[in-house]
C-alpha cells in the first residue's frame, strides 16, 4: 500500500495484492477529488510498480471503469484472452453484513 499525503492528511491511495510468485493485482487506486489532475495517481503506480516484491512477476492486472490511459502508460493493455477468465460476482455481499 502508498498514500500520498498534502501535510498529514492522506489524499490519495493505492495497493498491490500479489502472491509474491507469478501474479498482483492493482487496486484502489483513488485520488480525492481536489487532487485530481496532479500527476499523484502516476506516482503512486509508480512506487507500486517499484517495490523489488513485485518484480518478476508474470501478470499484474486491474479491473477499471474509466481509467484505461492512466494505466496504458504503465503497460497495462485489453486482456489478451478474455475468454479464460472468469469471475464469481455478488453485489449483495455488502448488503447481507449490514443485515
Amino acid at each position: 500500500c502508498v498514500g500520498a499525503y498534502c501535510g498529514a492528511k492522506q489524499v490519495g491511495f493505492a495497493r498491490m495484492v500479489t502472491d509474491r510468485a507469478t501474479f498482483a493485482y492493482l487496486a484502489d487506486v483513488y485520488v480525492l477529488e481536489p487532487h485530481r489532475g496532479r500527476g499523484l495517481a502516476q506516482r503512486l503506480i509508480k512506487a507500486l510498480l517499484a517495490e523489488p516484491d513485485l518484480q518478476g512477476l508474470r501478470r499484474l492486472m486491474l479491473v477499471t471503469r474509466d481509467g484505461h490511459r492512466l494505466y496504458q502508460k504503465f503497460g497495462f493493455q485489453a486482456l489478451a484472452a478474455p475468454e479464460r477468465f472468469m469471475e464469481r460476482h455478488d453485489p449483495r455481499v455488502y448488503l447481507a453484513a449490514d443485515a
